[in-house]
């Protein structure tokens, strides 16, 4: 994070200098030998305990203390990687503090900074408790890493959150009609009663959350580029071995996007036995419409408000999970998975669940509760996963494009097994090919074991037992390498 020093800067010279050097250290405890950071002392005016304030990081990176001759600067020489934020935050905000430290030679090492309030007195109060809070947290934390961001990142809004209605106002004025005709207007309507004293307070805290919640969300159109059919291709056989067919049926239903530039009218409903690797696809098909993606587990929601929010009225009332998902992923345009259709309740009389659906995946809209504000979901690509078909209502399978994910077979079980679960239990847990394999009939016996069980998960778990009884041998009974045969196998897996 750079900070910059215009102290010692001549007239003529408008470029900024950056005044220290930052070093990394996970000491726990900062001391003299451990500083939190080290100061310029060559005038020697530096004392044990000097009090003062760090000057604006905009302009320079010193601490200005007061002595008989007037006010003082001493630029910072070195910062702990940990404390730069910390202050960052100090000087911008003008925190007088107290430094204690140890004089090296011409430098000044601090090791402790107070809080301290105007004057000189002590200043016992929750501010200094909070920046004890904080040193003491950063002190325990790692050092961050040594790639320090650049300038531009620095400088990035995508952190920012508007929360106030100093900024929200501020973020309508200059949005404009960049944002959609009818978000507009909701928002000039809640900024409003956000900001009336004739509603109650509780009306004013719901609109002023509502509308936090809708302007931190980048409302985009439309429009959606092309995809590379081959770069999408790839990214499915990372994700899934074979299934040539589904593969081929995945990018038929979104390439659909290279002549509309919008997304396709249905979307993808892939049905098939657990651990086939429903949720990957839909991973991957995220990764290949470069979109944001969230998930919905459907199995857990008992109750259509879960999903619609709850209305004003309430005073707990929030928003519902959709909603929570745009702006969780902050904006429009978003991938969202809806796992395990096929299991949502039926609810507590109040309705199904799963009709709540219905309207997000026309992309006619969605209006949440709380928001009280129709939602464009033209940008929402909806994947749905579920095991059973029976079990889904017809109005909702007519809004999907229906995929039937088979079953592997067992000579592709055991090419997954050797080829992809066994080499990637070892290569996190840190061993070598040679250290642990299987005979022929090892494998043989591996998939015989788990013929009765569907997709892939149990061949996984089977892979992270015999590793892990490998790496225990070569660990505890000092051999060199394990090799597997069937009736090992079947010793170890029952």
């Amino acid at each position: 994070m750079p900070v910059f020093d215009f102290n010692n800067t001549p007239e003529e010279s408008k470029a900024p200098q950056c005044t220290y050097t930052v070093f990394y250290s996970s000491h726990s405890q900062a001391g003299p030998d451990h500083p939190m950071l080290v100061l310029d002392n060559r005038a020697g005016q530096l004392k044990h305990h000097s009090n003062g304030a760090f000057t604006n990081p905009v302009r320079k990176t010193a601490f200005e203390f007061k002595t008989e001759e007037g006010t003082v600067s001493a630029d910072i020489l070195r910062i702990d990687a940990r404390f730069v934020s910390l202050l960052k935050w100090l000087g911008e905000n003008h925190i007088n503090v107290r430094l204690s430290g140890v004089i090296k030679e011409d430098t000044y090492a601090v090791y402790k900074i107070r809080e301290i309030a105007f004057g000189g007195g002590s200043k016992l109060s929750a501010e200094d408790g909070f920046l004890q809070f904080m040193i003491e947290r950063l002190l325990s934390s790692d050092a961050p890493s040594e790639e320090e961001p650049g300038e531009d990142e620095e400088e990035a809004g995508d952190s920012m959150k508007l929360t106030s209605i100093q900024s929200i106002t501020d973020f309508m004025n200059c949005a404009g009609r960049t944002l959609p005709d009818n978000i507009r207007l909701w928002a000039r309507r809640n900024l409003a009663v956000a900001r009336s004293n004739e509603v109650s307070a509780e009306e004013r805290r719901h609109a002023q959350r509502a509308l936090s919640i809708m302007m931190n969300i980048q409302w985009k159109g439309n429009y959606f580029e092309s995809i590379d059919p081959v770069e999408a291709r790839r990214i499915l056989d990372e994700e899934l071995y074979g299934m040539e067919q589904v593969k081929q049926r995945i990018i038929e239903t979104i390439i659909q996007i290279n002549r509309t530039h919008t997304l396709p009218a249905y979307g993808l409903l892939l049905i098939g036995p657990a651990g086939t690797g429903k949720s990957q696809i839909a991973y991957a098909v995220a990764r290949i419409l470069k979109l944001p993606w969230t998930t919905l587990d459907m199995s857990s929601i008992n109750d259509p408000e879960q999903l619609t929010g709850s209305s004003r009225i309430y005073a707990n009332a929030k928003p519902g999970i959709i909603m929570d998902a745009f702006s969780m992923a902050g904006e429009s345009n978003l991938v969202f998975i809806i796992n395990e259709l096929d299991k949502a309740a039926a609810g507590k009389g109040n309705g199904n669940p799963a009709d709540v659906l219905l309207t997000l995946l026309d992309n006619l809209g969605f209006t949440d509760n709380y928001i009280e504000c129709m939602i464009p979901t033209v940008g929402v690509y909806p994947i749905a996963t579920a095991n059973e078909k029976d079990q889904i209502s017809a109005p909702l399978m007519s809004r999907f494009a229906v995929i039937e994910i088979p079953d592997y077979t067992p000579e592709e079980k055991k090419v997954i097994f050797s080829e992809y679960a066994l080499p990637k239990v070892l290569r996190r847990i840190g061993m070598e090919k040679s250290e642990c394999s299987l005979t022929p009939d090892g494998l043989e016996a591996v998939i015989d074991l788990h013929r009765n069980t569907s997709g892939i998960r149990d061949l996984e778990q089977a892979a992270e037992h015999i590793a892990a009884n490998a790496l225990y041998q070569i660990e505890v009974d000092h051999v060199k390498s394990v090799t597997f045969d069937a009736s090992m196998v079947r010793d170890l897996l029952g």
